[in-house]
């Protein structure tokens, strides 16, 4: 089969790989749409040491099945799935943490990924795509769950209802978007996306309705918001978001780029 491999830094091949192999429990999908996250951004440009050349990357993927070794997903299934493989049976796993699961595995970093013609992956990771959904769309799953878990878990430690919150997203790439568009979904109003690419920020003002702004030439002003979301991750943004907030708000750090980072402890206080 036909995979795109991550071969060196700033390169990548289309290569012939071999078919994928069937475990038990397993299945093998014929991948029909996958999504460039920006984890497979910074492997390809050599800045994730967890993802090595000759990897297949991708894990937002929506494919049909076409192999089985599982009784619960049937040959001609459509499915998406959650790319992160977990044990079920370690500590965290018993306390509904698999996020932090001790033997955890993940598709396009410690196995080969979407970025291939056929995936082989564990059934139980796996959720059907309805009819009305299209392969596209599906695809965007994984990311869509990331902004839904990140809101969902951050607004519980807000001091007011999230309607009444003067927001900021900061990051408006597909989790910065997908955040914001859950926000207006929840009955947000006063929502602000803070992005430097005018073409993302076009997208925001077509498909969002929200006001945005640009960092580099719009800086942000001190104790303004009561609750930031930051989907980019770098050092500046996390400085940024600890400026923006007001006293007692609520931050929810999203992206993980700069993996070193300095805070204001003061202000936590």
């Amino acid at each position: 089969m036909k995979a795109l491999v991550y071969t060196n830094p700033n390169e990548m091949q289309l290569l012939d790989r071999p078919y994928p192999s069937l475990n038990q429990d397993e299945v093998i999908i014929k991948i029909d749409s996958v999504g460039i996250c920006g984890s497979d951004m910074h492997a390809f440009h050599g800045h994730d040491p967890r993802r090595k050349p000759g990897l297949v990357l991708g894990h937002e993927f929506a494919g049909v099945v076409v192999e089985t070794l599982s009784q619960a997903i049937p040959k001609g299934m459509r499915v998406t799935g959650n790319p992160l493989i977990t044990c079920g049976v370690c500590e965290y796993c018993e306390q509904g943490r698999n996020n932090l699961c001790s033997n955890r595995t993940m598709v396009g970093m410690t196995r080969p990924g979407a970025f291939a013609e056929f995936m082989s992956i564990p059934a139980k990771t796996l959720i059907t795509i309805p009819e009305s959904l299209s392969m596209d769309a599906a695809a965007l799953t994984e990311p869509a769950a990331t902004a839904v878990h990140a809101i969902n878990l951050s607004m519980r430690a807000l001091h007011r209802p999230i309607q009444e919150c003067n927001t900021l997203v900061i990051g408006g790439g597909a989790i910065g978007m997908l955040a914001a568009l859950l926000l207006k979904h929840f009955g947000v109003i006063n929502l602000t996306v803070s992005e430097t690419n005018p073409l993302r920020r076009a997208s925001i003002d077509q498909h969002v309705s929200c006001k945005t702004n640009d960092p580099i030439t719009h800086s942000v002003t001190e104790n303004t918001y009561d609750y930031v979301i930051d989907c980019v991750g770098t050092k500046l943004t996390r400085q940024s978001a600890f400026v923006a907030i007001k006293p007692g708000g609520v931050i929810m750090h999203v992206g993980l780029q700069d993996w070193a980072s300095e805070i204001d402890m003061r202000k936590l206080t």
